[in-house]
């Protein structure tokens, strides 16, 4: 029997994240395949909504990321999503589903390297949570 491999649902910015991951590729740099990607103009358009949709959906993490703050292809578009990201996180807490299985972060459309090892440390951290499958479902539903 093979190891258990979570599934994290990944929401890149197009200006920014989604131009690291191909670069990440495009360099044979390694990282997990665990990740489904969902591209976004901005992550200031990601509505907490769609974060609870994938966990509900089944999915055992959800990794965003954007660009750098001040770097923003519509001026303040991240600092709308590190605002919700926040107050989302602490809700997920108070409701008691892990908050490693939710994860944020900025990386601009260079850093190729580091959305690998953000990548690495994405799985690693919903790893350690462990499968999400029932708890998120039921939790969620309760949201």
């Amino acid at each position: 029997m093979s190891e258990w491999e979570p599934k994290i649902v990944t929401i890149l910015c197009n200006w920014c994240t989604y131009g690291a991951a191909d670069l990440a590729g495009v360099n044979r740099l390694q990282y997990p395949t665990n990740f489904k990607v969902i591209r976004v103009p901005c992550t200031g358009r990601i509505s907490p909504k769609m974060i609870l949709a994938a966990f509900r959906s089944g999915a055992d993490g959800v990794w965003i990321s954007g660009c750098h703050p001040g770097d923003c292809h519509y001026i303040e578009g991240n600092f709308y999503a590190r605002r919700r990201f926040t107050m989302l996180k602490a809700l997920l807490k108070h409701v008691g589903i892990d908050e490693r299985r939710l994860h944020f972060s900025w990386i601009s459309a260079a850093e190729g390297p580091k959305f690998a090892a953000t990548a690495k440390e994405v799985i690693a951290s919903v790893k350690q949570a462990g499968p999400a499958h029932q708890l998120i479902k039921t939790k969620a539903q309760v949201i």
